[in-house]
C-alpha cells in the first residue's frame, strides 16, 4: 500500500479518536489538555437549526461524473483479521460506545429518541460520512464492507437503539456514494461532511406480516409533467420525525422495486411516531406518503432491480453487525455477574447448567461474528454476496434472540427488571429478524 492512502486512512481513524480527548480516562490520567491539542487544535461545537426538516439541499459544485469509493483490494490470503487502521477505528467507535452510549442508553429507551447531544457526538465522530468518498470530503480513502461492520458492531455494545440512530445517516450517503448520480451526489453528499450533517434514513419495511422487500406495496407512478408520485407506507424508520432526507423503496410501475431520494419537507409526507418492542432510542416512526410529488431527478440508480436488492442485502448486513455488538455486550455483562451472584455458598459460575449457557452464547456469537464478516469480506473482493448475506441474516434472526433470552435466563429475576439491561438487549434483538423483511433475498 502506498503511503497516501496509507495516511488518508490514519486521518479517518484520528478523526474518529475525538471522543478520546474528552473520555474520563483521559481526565483521571491528567493530559486532557494535551490530548485536545493533538486532536483538535480547539474543542469544536456543532450548531443544529431548530427546524430541521426545512433544510434546503443544492449543488454545491458541478460533478462531471459520479464519484464512487474504490473497494479494498483483494487479498491471496483469507483472513477475517482486522487491519490496524481498522482495529484503531472500532477501538475508538468501542470506546464512545461503552463512555457515552451504554449510560444513555435507559434513558433512550424511555424516551423513545436519542439525545440530541449524542447525535451530535456521533456526528463530530465522522460515521454520518463513513460511506462518502475522499474526493467528496469523505473519511476514507477506500470503500470497505468489513470496516462498516466493525463500526456497527462496536457501536451496538453501547445500545443497539442508539447504534441505530447514530449510524442512520450513514446509510442513506452510502446509497447516494454507491447509486447516486452526478446530480444527486452534488445536491446531497455535502451536507454529509458538513458541521452540520442531516438526520437521515432508509425507508424500506411496511406495515404487513411477513413482509417481502420485494413485493412492494408502496407505489410510484410516471407523473403527468414528468417526475413521480408516491404513495404508501413505511414502518419503523429510524429518526423519522426529525430526519430531513430519505431513501425510500417503492414499487416503480412498469420496473418493479426503485429507490428514490425524498425530502423530508415534500408535499404529502406525514410522520407518525411508531415506538416498537426494542430499538425504542432510535426514535422509529411511520412516514405515509400521500400523492407525494417527486422530481425526475429523485431515482436512483436508473430504476435497475440489482440496486435496490443490494441494497436490501447491504442493510441485512449491518443489522447482522448491530446483533453481533449487541450479542457482546449481553456476553461481557453475564460473564462477570454469574462469576460474582453467589448461591448455596458458591458462585453460580460453579453450576455445570450456567457454565455451558455462558460458552453457547460465546460459540453462537462467534459463529454470527465470522458469517457476517465472511459476507462484508465478499463485498468488499467484488465477490457475488447474496447468499453470504442471508446465511447470516438467518443465523442473526434465530440465534441473536437465543443469545438475548440466555442473558435474561442467566440473571434469573434480575433479567427481567430495568436495573440490569439485559432485558433491553433481548428487546432489542428480537428486532433483527424483522428489520428489512422476514424473507430471505
Amino acid at each position: 500500500m502506498s503511503a497516501a492512502p496509507t495516511q488518508r486512512g490514519m486521518t479517518a481513524g484520528l478523526r474518529a479518536l475525538n471522543r478520546f480527548a474528552t473520555s474520563p480516562v483521559v481526565a483521571r490520567l491528567g493530559i486532557r489538555a494535551p490530548a485536545e491539542r493533538f486532536l483538535h487544535g480547539a474543542s469544536r461545537t456543532t450548531v443544529r437549526t431548530a427546524n430541521r426538516a426545512g433544510r434546503t439541499f443544492a449543488a454545491a459544485q458541478r460533478l462531471a461524473h459520479p464519484v464512487r469509493q474504490p473497494r479494498t483490494g483483494p487479498s491471496d490470503l483469507f483472513d477475517l483479521s482486522p487491519t490496524d487502521e481498522q482495529q484503531m477505528l472500532s477501538d475508538a467507535v468501542r470506546g464512545f460506545a461503552l463512555g457515552e452510549l451504554r449510560p444513555a442508553a435507559q434513558a433512550g429507551d424511555a424516551a423513545s429518541a436519542a439525545a440530541p447531544e449524542l447525535l451530535a457526538q456521533a456526528g463530530e465522530l465522522g460515521l454520518n460520512a463513513i460511506g462518502v468518498p475522499e474526493p467528496l470530503g469523505g473519511p476514507l480513502a477506500e470503500r470497505s464492507a468489513v470496516s462498516a461492520v466493525l463500526i456497527a458492531e462496536a457501536l451496538a455494545q453501547g445500545d443497539m437503539g442508539l447504534a441505530v440512530a447514530c449510524f442512520a445517516p450513514a446509510a442513506v450517503a452510502t446509497a447516494l456514494s454507491l447509486w447516486g448520480d452526478t446530480e444527486q451526489q452534488a445536491t446531497y453528499l455535502p451536507a454529509f461532511v458538513g458541521e452540520d450533517p442531516p438526520a437521515a434514513a432508509l425507508a424500506l419495511l411496511e406495515p404487513r406480516p411477513l413482509f417481502d422487500p420485494l413485493r412492494l406495496h408502496t407505489r410510484a407512478r410516471q407523473a403527468s409533467g414528468g417526475g413521480y408520485l408516491l404513495d404508501g407506507t413505511k414502518t419503523l424508520v429510524p429518526r423519522g420525525a426529525n430526519a430531513e432526507l430519505f431513501v425510500v423503496g417503492a414499487e416503480l410501475a412498469g420496473h418493479g422495486p426503485a429507490l428514490f431520494v425524498l425530502e423530508a419537507n415534500a408535499s404529502g409526507v406525514a410522520v407518525e411516531p411508531e415506538p416498537a418492542m426494542g430499538i425504542r432510542a432510535a426514535g422509529n416512526a411511520r412516514l405515509i406518503f400521500e400523492q407525494v410529488r417527486l422530481p425526475a431527478g429523485a431515482l436512483l440508480g436508473d430504476a435497475d432491480a440489482g440496486v435496490y436488492r443490494q441494497c436490501v442485502q447491504l442493510a441485512r448486513l449491518a443489522w447482522c453487525a448491530l446483533a453481533v455488538g449487541t450479542g457482546q455486550a449481553v456476553l461481557d455483562y453475564v460473564i462477570p455477574y454469574v462469576k460474582e451472584r453467589r448461591a448455596f455458598g458458591e458462585p453460580i459460575a460453579n453450576r455445570q447448567s450456567v457454565a455451558f449457557s455462558v460458552a453457547n452464547i460465546a460459540i453462537e456469537l462467534e459463529g454470527l461474528r465470522l458469517a457476517t464478516l465472511r459476507a462484508a469480506s465478499r463485498v468488499d473482493q467484488g465477490l457475488p454476496f447474496a447468499r453470504e448475506v442471508a446465511l447470516a441474516r438467518a443465523l442473526a434472526g434465530e440465534r441473536a434472540m437465543t443469545i438475548g433470552s440466555d442473558g435474561v435466563q442467566l440473571l434469573g429475576g434480575h433479567g427481567y427488571v430495568k436495573e440490569h439491561p439485559v432485558e433491553r438487549w433481548y428487546r432489542d434483538l428480537r428486532a433483527v429478524g424483522v428489520m428489512e423483511g422476514a424473507l430471505l433475498v
